[in-house]
């Protein structure tokens, strides 16, 4: 029986199961996948201190890191990407890496350097889910490392003030959302009709964005205007995240997902299986073609190769 896993990240608001990306972006992902993750909100925690979050603990083994948390669910065999090519696999790294680079210095300045939203959103929110005497100060914390992030890898020539900086992060992040959009399409998700590594990473990126209520809301309006985005995002909160009015899921559905999700890539599996078995029949010679029926998947069932990394 394999060992039970907890997930320990930053709790949820504005419909959302939590406001953290990288939380996000690993919760969407067990979803996807069906690992049964039992989830808990931080609040004093050590690790809150030392900004590791989210954090996956199996037995005696700590993991934190968004990428390397998904590579454990992996080897647990929790894949999303297992029906992924070689390409669509390469496609993924280039389009997490295109997050990092692009949309992250954004979302950093919207969540944590805009004085705005810093004082009228995050700061509160932040400091009402810690205790004290950690409110008074880990915010600040998370503000200036955020600060120093964008500095660091956006603050070199020609962009020497932070108003240059900040009007460049703006154009970037901009252009990663209209490459996003024109990449999604039509599609319900990036590689077809179920949702992988890269959806996950792309709701944890977007959904904090698209949801919460800030009063500079730049980002926000410009995502607003690709609709294919907005609905991708509200149909992975429908369908996956079913929350009450509070903001959290209804007592005992995490577990029933959970299983519906394993059931659902068993059926998948097995219909894969008959499929190539009906194609390598009717290449027989010796076989006359017949069909075989495959079989359907119920509304709102799931199925779930590589990526690489993202920092908090």
């Amino acid at each position: 029986m394999a060992a039970p896993m907890e997930l320990s990240c930053w709790g949820g608001g504005w419909g959302l199961p939590s406001v953290h990306p990288e939380s996000l972006t690993v919760m969407a992902y067990a979803k996807f996948s069906g690992a049964p993750l039992t989830v808990n909100t931080i609040n004093n925690s050590w690790r809150a201190r030392k900004g590791d979050v989210p954090v996956l603990i199996s037995e005696d083994i700590v993991i934190s890191q968004p990428a390397k948390i998904l590579n454990f669910l992996r080897k647990q065999k929790y894949n999303a990407d297992y029906e992924l090519s070689a390409k669509q696999g390469a496609d993924t790294l280039a389009y997490i890496a295109l997050l990092e680079e692009k949309l992250l210095p954004s979302l950093l300045h919207t969540f944590w350097v805009d004085a705005e939203n810093y004082c009228s959103v995050t700061k509160p929110w932040f400091a009402s889910s810690i205790t004290f005497p950690l409110s008074l100060y880990l915010p600040g914390k998370m503000s200036r490392e955020a600060l120093n992030r964008i500095l660091l890898t956006r603050g070199g020539p020609p962009l020497y003030t932070l108003t240059e900086v900040e009007a460049q992060i703006y154009r970037d992040a901009k252009e990663c959302l209209n490459l996003l959009s024109k990449r999604l399409g039509t599609s319900q998700f990036f590689f077809g009709d179920t949702p992988t590594t890269l959806d996950a990473f792309v709701f944890g990126f977007l959904a904090p964005i698209y949801k919460v209520c800030f009063p500079r809301v730049h980002l926000q309006e410009h995502l607003k205007q690709l609709p294919n985005l907005c609905r991708f995002c509200d149909d992975i909160l429908t369908c996956y995240f079913r929350l009450t009015a509070s903001g959290h899921s209804p007592a005992g559905q995490d577990t029933a997902d959970a299983n519906l999700q394993k059931l659902t890539q068993l059926v998948n599996k097995e219909s894969n299986l008959i499929e190539k078995m009906d194609d390598n029949l009717r290449k027989s010679p010796q076989h006359p073609p017949r069909k075989l029926k495959t079989l359907k998947l119920a509304a709102g069932g799931e199925e779930g190769s590589p990526l690489n990394r993202l920092s908090p």
